[in-house]
């Protein structure tokens, strides 16, 4: 068998998280599959991958395995992506990932203008606010909320997107009065995302000072737009980025609150492996985003 393609086909049924997912993936049997993994394990003597019919797990060497084989293949990528756009530009399949509120309202109208620069570039965007593994879930890039944990990844910073605004719709203000300084928030219906818990502070600065207010969410739901949605119907009170409700404001659809206070912003960045042979296509990626999203230039 071929040695390159048995170690992507390793990869994608880590990635991927079962044999059969893997094949699907590949559009291969899931016997075929079993094969390629059966003729690493032989070829290195052990155990890659622990598997039993309900789960599969590496071992230690198969950890070790994955990422060599992660930086091979990824090398090898490189290597054909970059002779190839000798012929006629960058091409290649990019694997971006992104939080839901920035995918929708930035980011997705972006990549056509991407595309049209490089049309011979696939771009695959998964959204989603849980976290992101971006060499264990097989991305090339992804934009992530700071603060960041130290990876070894390149993370450059990108603009204030999450520059956070606490809104509501004018029925449930007209029902529940409106809030004048943030401690007011207690003793409102605020709505939060389903990460930030049962309880959640939310921080505001007013001049220097820093205020933090301990809100109870009396609905929360895994995704911002939805949020966007709930408080539009008057279920309460919302913090989100100013890009996800900026069209609402200025529709009187939901009105601004606490305006003399300053809701603390989450810092965007654009996150990626540390590689000197990193592929056209990521090097194009990361040209455009830096242009498009990159930190407003003093």
């Amino acid at each position: 068998m071929d040695r390159l393609e048995s170690m992507a086909v390793f990869v994608d049924v880590v990635q991927a998280g079962s044999l059969v997912a893997a094949a699907e993936r590949r559009g291969l049997s899931p016997s075929m599959v079993g094969k390629h993994l059966r003729a690493l394990e032989d070829r290195v003597g052990l155990r890659l991958l622990q598997r039993t019919t309900r789960r599969q797990k590496l071992t230690e060497a198969g950890e070790l395995f994955l990422e060599r084989c992660l930086a091979l293949l990824q090398q090898v990528e490189a290597a054909e992506e970059d002779t190839a756009s000798l012929g006629g530009g960058v091409a290649g399949l990019l694997r971006i990932s992104a939080p839901t509120s920035f995918g929708v309202t930035r980011l997705s109208p972006a990549l056509a203008a991407f595309r049209q620069i490089h049309p011979r570039i696939e771009v695959e965007l998964m959204l989603s606010d849980a976290p992101v593994d971006v060499i264990g879930d097989g991305v090339d890039v992804a934009f992530l909320l700071g603060p960041l944990a130290e990876s070894g990844l390149i993370a450059r910073p990108l603009e204030q997107f999450y520059q956070m605004i606490v809104c509501a719709a004018p029925d449930y203000l007209a029902l529940r009065g409106v809030p004048q300084v943030p401690q007011d928030l207690i003793d409102h219906d605020c709505l939060g995302h389903t990460r930030w818990g049962l309880r959640h502070a939310w921080r505001f600065m007013a001049g220097e000072e820093m205020i933090e207010v301990p809100v109870r969410y009396r609905l929360r739901i895994d995704h911002g737009l939805a949020l966007r949605e709930a408080a539009l119907a008057g279920a309460g009170i919302i913090l989100q980025p100013h890009a996800l409700v900026s069209e609402d404001i200025a529709a009187g659809r939901l009105q601004r609150l606490l305006g003399g206070y300053e809701a603390r912003g989450r810092q965007l960045y654009l996150v990626y492996a540390r590689d000197r042979a990193a592929p056209a296509k990521l090097r194009a990626f990361v040209d455009f985003a830096l242009e498009r999203f990159g930190p407003v230039k003093g």
